[in-house]
This record gives C-alpha cells, sequence and structure tokens, in this order.
C-alpha cells in the first residue's frame, strides 16, 4: 500500500509534471509533438485484467485508461479548452445529437470542423445520438429507417439514422465516431433488450458501410444485450463478424445499479478483441470508474464531475464533498490538501462556499477544474500502478481513503 500510495502521491503533481512522472507524456520537441496518419492501440502493460496501453491517432496520443470530459455542445462547461487539457485530457467527447440541432454539423463544418470551432486540436470522439434519442421517448418515433424526432428546443423534426450520423460525425471531423445504436432503458424485459440489440447490429453493420475508408480516423461499435450475457454474446459476434476500430460496452450506466454493471463487466470487455480499445460509455462515479478498469475497460466518460462542479459538489481522495454546506463558511484549508489544482493551491473552502452560495461564476469554475483534475489524476494513478503490477494495492488504497471520508469540520 505504500507504494502505490507514493505512486498516487507522485501522479498527482502539478499539471504536466505530474502526468511526465512515469513517463506518459511525450518529451516536448522544437517542431511540435510526434505525428501519425493512422489509428492504432498498443497494450503496454497489463495486470490482471486492467491494460495500460496507448491510441495513436493523427491528433496525438491517448493515454489508457483514460477518462474523456463530456464537452456536449462544442464546450466543456465552464472551462477553457486550455484548461480542460492542463487537467491532463488527451481526448474529449462532442455530442452528435446537440451539434446537430446547435449550431447544426453543415455550419461546424463550414467553419473549418469541430476542433477548430472549439479551439481543441487534439481527439474528439463523438457519440451517435442514440442514447439522447432514447431519453426523447415521447418525442419519437423508432422504425427499421432510424428515428424521427422532434427537436427538444424548437420542436423541429428531423430524422436520425445511421447514414445520417456518420454523415453528421464526417461534418464535424471527429476522430472516433460511434455507430448510431438504439439502447432501451432498464429495467426491460428480455425479449425488448434481444429486439433492440438485433436492430442495433443492424444499424452497426449499415454505420460500417457509410462510414468508408476514412484514413486516420476510427469508427467503434457498440455492444448492446443488456445485462443478459448469451446476448451480450450474440451482439460480440455481430461485431466482431463487421470489424471496428475499437469497441464500446453500450447500455449500461441506465438503470440497473453498479452490481449489476459490475456482473455484465465481469464477463463482456472479454467478449471483444483484445487487440482492440475498449470504450464504456457513460460511466461514472470514481469507484464505478476503478472497477470498470479493474474488469478491462480502456475507456470512459461522463458528465458527472463537470455537472458537479456546477451544483456545488466536488470529489476528493476522500469521497464527495458538498461545498454548499455550512461547516465550510469558516474553513481556511482548501478542499483537498494533496491536490495540485489551482482551487486547491490558491482558494479555501470558505471561499469555495461563498462563491458557490452567492452563485458567483468563478464557483463553477473552480469545482469544474477540480474534479476534472481529480478524475484525470485518478486514471494517471491507475496507469502508474498497472505498470508497476500493483493495481490491487492501488485500488484497495482508493477505498481505504474513500471510507476514512472527508476532514473534520474546524
Amino acid at each position: 500500500m505504500r507504494l502505490v500510495a507514493h505512486l498516487y502521491r507522485e501522479a498527482g503533481r502539478a499539471g504536466q509534471e505530474g502526468l511526465a512522472f512515469a513517463g506518459f507524456l511525450p518529451k516536448r520537441r522544437k517542431k511540435g509533438r510526434r505525428m501519425t496518419t493512422k489509428f492504432s492501440f498498443d497494450v503496454l502493460a497489463r495486470d490482471g485484467r486492467a491494460r495500460k496501453g496507448v491510441i495513436s491517432t493523427p491528433r496525438g496520443d491517448i493515454r489508457t485508461p483514460a477518462f474523456m470530459p463530456v464537452g456536449t455542445a462544442a464546450t466543456v462547461k465552464a472551462m477553457l479548452p486550455d484548461s480542460v487539457r492542463a487537467t491532463g485530457a488527451d481526448i474529449l467527447l462532442g455530442n452528435t445529437y446537440h451539434l446537430m440541432l446547435r449550431p447544426t454539423a453543415e455550419r461546424i463544418a463550414g467553419l473549418g470542423g469541430l476542433h477548430k470551432f472549439m479551439n481543441w486540436d487534439r481527439p474528439i470522439l463523438t457519440d451517435s445520438g442514440g442514447f439522447q434519442v432514447m431519453s426523447l421517448a415521447s418525442l419519437r418515433k423508432l422504425t427499421e429507417e432510424g428515428v424521427r424526432f422532434s427537436s427538444h428546443i424548437d420542436g423541429s423534426k428531423h430524422m436520425l439514422s445511421p447514414e445520417r450520423s456518420m454523415e453528421i460525425q464526417k461534418l464535424l471531423g471527429s476522430d472516433i465516431v460511434m455507430c448510431f445504436d438504439e439502447c432501451p432503458a432498464l429495467p426491460a424485459t428480455d425479449a425488448q433488450v434481444a429486439a433492440s440489440m438485433a436492430l442495433s447490429m443492424r444499424w452497426a453493420q449499415r454505420s460500417r458501410d457509410a462510414f468508408g475508408d476514412r484514413p486516420g480516423h476510427a469508427l467503434f461499435g457498440i455492444q448492446q444485450g443488456g445485462v443478459t450475457q448469451h446476448l451480450r454474446e450474440e451482439s460480440a459476434a455481430a461485431l466482431r463478424a463487421i470489424g471496428f476500430d475499437g469497441y464500446a460496452v453500450g447500455g449500461l450506466a441506465v438503470g440497473e445499479g453498479q452490481e449489476a454493471m459490475f456482473g455484465v463487466l465481469d464477463y463482456a470487455p472479454g467478449m471483444l478483441p483484445e487487440d482492440k480499445p475498449r470504450y464504456l460509455m457513460g460511466v461514472g462515479k470514481p469507484d464505478d470508474i476503478v472497477g470498470a478498469v479493474e474488469r478491462g475497460i480502456d475507456m470512459m466518460d461522463c458528465v458527472l464531475p463537470s455537472r458537479s462542479g456546477r451544483t456545488g459538489q466536488g470529489w476528493t481522495r476522500h469521497g464527495q464533498v458538498n461545498m454548499r454546506n455550512a461547516r465550510h463558511k469558516d474553513d481556511p484549508r482548501p478542499l483537498d490538501a494533496a491536490c495540485t489544482c489551482p482551487a486547491c493551491r490558491n482558494y479555501s473552502r470558505a471561499y469555495l462556499h461563498h462563491v458557490i452560495k452567492a452563485d458567483e461564476i468563478i464557483g463553477s469554475m473552480l469545482l469544474t477544474w477540480h474534479n476534472l483534475h481529480y478524475y484525470q489524476d485518478l486514471m494517471e494513478g491507475m496507469r502508474v500502478a498497472i505498470g508497476a503490477g500493483a493495481l490491487a494495492a492501488f485500488v484497495a488504497n482508493f477505498h481505504a481513503a474513500r471510507a476514512e471520508g472527508d476532514i473534520e469540520p474546524l
């Protein structure tokens, strides 16, 4: 445990210094970072089922396990792109559904693509729009062709199909494109899940056909099947037969609970190709992420750290802290004494409590930065631990620190 605690502390050093600690950031080059024309994935170390690796793209490398901050509408809320990068993020996630409605994919393409539009020159993954369409059940009509739906913004009518989803993501210029799929909310009957999975596999083939040959860009298939093992295997077999650059475990974190999710992750990643990245969509809380990495997941995304930051919630090594609570109003200590983010280096709990209670914008900015910094520190800590063959000790230390709870009030 001492070794892993040391690794965790070292991985938490400020900014680029902390990320370079174990050699995970390339050395600075006078002529800019190394470029590649291909998309590839290399596993550098294993510890149990966990993998440390690197995804290479023309816009830079993605160190795995990787957490992707969510930039739904071409922005990570309350953050500048340079600030997001300073937390250690190698890749962002953009949202096909929201961007197709506003400002539209065509407008973004006309302005030079999503990277230029939002001033982020590193990799971007875009989801397919399927999850958002699922959440609009009252505004949609689902058919074999795709989904007709009404915009939640102005009620305008739209059609989203595998072909249209691929077109939108190409207009955006996504480095990693997701297949268009249909994701049923859980709980659902086996018959409902099976029908949805089969439809998603047909859409996966159409997505593959529409994506075409795009060197330097990747298309990921999405495994479905709910919490039913034989449906997961059937879905994985269909995706393997089509062939993708990476594979996502979809249809989880939609109401089934952590125990059921981990039950699926005990077998689902192993059904997917060993030499391709594995992405768990929409996850999650820190303990969800740690459990997913233990079970062989390489990539994750979630709105939680940024959304929590805007509602006064801070994530620390000792768990979640509600900065709206009155206990913080006279506390001169930092949110997390071991953290090197600007919020913890430069501001007290009392100040954070004040600006959050006063609804000052800086409150959202500082807590979002802190949360994203914490998430990236967590990923770096696991990468270091996997490389050292010490993940089990790291995980034990992670849970022990959370069990201690927040510091006592003054």
